[in-house]
This record gives C-alpha cells, structure tokens and sequence, in this order.
C-alpha cells in the first residue's frame, strides 16, 4: 500500500514538474534575481541585484547588454531592481542594480564621488561574481530616475566611454538648488509617520550630514554632485541622452531640467539627445517609461 502511494506520489510530482516546465517554456519572459556583495569605495559590504532572463545561465549565456541602474534616494537597489518587471526578459539585457554607498549615508548618496566609481566598476562587478554572464562589449547603459537619473548622469560624465546611452527620469541637476527646494515637498499621512520632522526639514539634515555641510558652507562639494556643473563634460560625452520629465513633478520642478536641456543643446552635445516632457507623478516616472526609453536607447522592442 506504501509503495503504491509512494509511486502515485511520484507520478504526481513528475506530472506538475513537466507541467511548470512547459508553462515556462510558452511563457520565456520570466526573470531571475541574483543577489552578490561588492566592497564599495570605503570598503564597506554592501549588495547588488542583478536581473536576468530566467532562461540565461552557464549553459546558455550569449553576450547581454548591460544597464547600470542606480536606485533613488531613501530606497535600495531591491526595490529599484524589481522597478525593471520583465522588461530584461522581453528585451534581452541584464540589469544591474546596487544599493550603493554615499560618503556618510547608505541610501542617500546623492551624486558622491565614491558611489559614482563604484557604479563604473559594476561591469567588472558583476563578471567577477557571476563569470558566465557575458557582457555584449560596448553595450553598457545608464538608466535611473531621480537621485539615479542625477547618479546616472554624473558617471556619464566622468566615465563616458564606459557608456552606449543614458537615459533618466525627473533627475535633479542642481543639488544645491535641490537642497533649497526640499522644504516644498508635499508629505501626505505616509509621509508623515516616516518622518519625525517635516519631510523636507528631515531632507535637508541629511544632505547636510551626506555632503558635509549646507551648498553656503560647502558651495563646491554641492557643485560635485550636480550634472548642470558637469553639463560641458556630458556634451563632449558622445553618449546618447535621453530626458523624461513631467510638468507634475513637484519633487524635481521642470524648470531645473529644462535649465540643464538647454545648456547641454548651447554646448552641442556630440550624442544624439532626446527629451520628453509628460505629466506624471515623481514616484512613477521609471515605470512608465522605462520601455519608452529602452526603445528609444536600441534595448527595447520597437
């Protein structure tokens, strides 16, 4: 009796086994996320997620596309990694998303130097880690939103031949502007049980702490992190820039994005550019667009 059950239990096992198997082969565009630890610039351990294909692995890897995507403040490359959904699957790339290290402060790096090479070196990052994922040379990308759209811009311009495109959603480009602005930001009942101060009082105690002092004390470490500072350096790239922004934001204001669009055009950017200017709120910018912006980068579907 035993045995008769035991050999039912098998057949229902094998059954439901060769039934996932041929649901993942109709539905392919599944993702997989691979967790590895890196040493960020001050030799800290700190995370990184990878998504892939749920299809790729040492025995089938073909060269992937690259996108580097750095996660917005006060969240983790977790949560900015699932941001990307299937898409990796659909279009055929890898992502790469860290939780990254500021000066001071773990998720509001905000443009620091020290992230920024830390970024530059996710390639490497992810071979040593993973070595049968392989890279599709000179297909490396940045795409970010918010404090990742401002971080995705600046390893624009200090590694640009790292990068085939970058692409960002309401990036701030004028930190110290940012840190003037912060005190506007609306907080609704969330908000308000996460912050003990006002959220934007709390905000700017953090940028403060991060970057060493307020933009009248330390006018030049605020300069450091803002794109408008480096906007020549992102002109004489040649990586293609892609803009999205939305009249509704009123985390990042249109006007300071649209400050930093017209200096890039003035200085006749090498890349080609694009810009979009739509109306959504902040915190959904990434997912709208994101397939927007792979299409228009060569990663997506057409």
């Amino acid at each position: 009796m035993r045995r008769a059950a035991l050999v039912c239990l098998c057949a229902v096992l094998l059954a439901c086994w060769e039934g996932s198997a041929r649901a993942r082969a109709q539905h392919p565009a599944t993702v997989r996320l691979w967790k590895l630890v890196y040493r960020s610039h001050d030799g800290r351990a700190r995370n990184a997620w990878v998504v892939l294909p749920a299809w790729y692995g040492p025995r089938r890897n073909p060269a992937l596309p690259l996108v580097i995507s750095p996660h917005g403040r006060g969240v983790n490359g977790l949560l900015n990694a699932h941001l990307w959904r299937r898409l990796p699957a659909l279009d055929g790339f890898a992502v790469v998303s860290p939780d990254g290290q500021g000066r001071r402060l773990p998720l509001y790096s905000w443009g620091y130097g020290g992230q920024i090479s830390d970024l530059a070196r996710m390639p490497e990052i992810v071979h040593r880690a993973l070595p049968w994922l392989r890279i599709a040379p000179h297909r490396v990308y940045a795409i970010g939103a918010s404090m990742g759209g401002q971080e995705a811009l600046l390893l624009t311009a200090r590694y640009p031949r790292l990068l085939a495109g970058t692409a960002v959603f309401d990036a701030p480009t004028n930190f110290a502007l940012q840190y003037r602005l912060f005190p506007r930001l609306p907080c609704n009942a969330v908000c308000r049980r996460q912050w003990k101060d006002p959220i934007g009082i709390g905000l700017q105690h953090l940028a403060r702490v991060e970057v060493g002092g307020s933009p009248r004390q330390v006018p030049d470490a605020y300069a450091a992190r803002s794109p408008a500072h480096d906007v020549g350096a992102i002109a004489r790239s040649g990586v293609p820039i892609g803009l999205w922004w939305s009249v509704r934001d009123r985390t990042v204001p249109a006007p300071q994005e649209r400050a930093f669009l017209k200096a890039l055009l003035r200085l006749h950017p090498r890349g080609r550019t694009t810009h979009v200017l739509g109306s959504w709120p902040h915190a959904r910018a990434m997912r709208l667009n994101l397939p927007a912006a792979l299409r228009w980068l060569g990663l997506g579907r057409r």
